[in-house]
């Protein structure tokens, strides 16, 4: 695959086919994407793989504490700053009603938008899911390196044709996670990622969200 049509062909996936992963691959891709850029080389990332019992084990554990009615846990850091202004704000507030739309599930229907919701925490039905942290001493240059790295995994994902969804989601519960992977105190989660085929039959997979025009955010200087 050209990383032209990488590019192109990723999105999040919210619908995943059981069809099983396999290990060897996911390695190949870990590696490799490794050498995505990092300042001065530190390599600030820390990834722990899921699969199997590991990952059964912590969707069962989600399931239980969704029953119960899912408070979040004290986060690490905001996902989004306290008060999103536009045009960022309206960004987020459109891909969200896209998918609801695609979806069926109206905007007065808020037991069935947190149904949906919910799944972010099964993998969307995922085979196999990772976690990145990082060193709780790392700045925010060695978090954009964690960006660098997780979208070269995206993308070299597609190139072995399997589909993914970065989840920033899971950092409402950080401890939880921590006590799944036995994430040492020194570290931070960053993100989960759900990783497998995805369903083609599922309408929420053809979502494909908008990108604002290229002259909203590019500006060329020649003189």
């Amino acid at each position: 695959m050209q990383i032209q049509e990488a590019v192109t062909s990723r999105q999040s996936i919210r619908a995943f086919l059981p069809t099983p992963v396999d290990s060897d691959t996911i390695r190949r891709v870990l590696t490799l994407a490794a050498r995505a850029a990092s300042g001065g080389n530190l390599q600030p990332w820390h990834i722990d793989v899921l699969a199997g019992g590991a990952l059964a084990a912590l969707r069962a554990t989600m399931r239980e504490r969704l029953a119960q009615g899912g408070e979040p846990e004290p986060t690490d850091y905001d996902i989004y700053p306290a008060a999103l202004r536009a045009p960022w704000r309206d960004r987020r507030f459109q891909v969200g009603e896209a998918m609801y739309a695609r979806l069926g599930i109206p905007r007065e229907d808020k037991a069935a938008r947190r149904r949906w919701f919910s799944r972010n925490f099964d993998f969307f039905g995922a085979p196999m899911a990772l976690f990145c942290s990082v060193d709780r001493s790392m700045g925010p240059p060695q978090w954009s390196d964690l960006g660098m790295y997780l979208q070269t995994v995206m993308l070299l994902l597609r190139g072995e044709g399997l589909d993914s969804c970065a989840q920033e989601c899971w950092a409402i519960y950080p401890a939880t996670v921590a006590a799944a992977i036995e994430l040492p105190p020194e570290r931070m989660l960053f993100c989960g990622m759900a990783i497998g085929h995805r369903d083609p039959a599922h309408a929420v997979n053809a979502l494909v969200s908008d990108r604002a025009p290229v002259d909203e955010w590019l500006r060329f200087r020649s003189d």
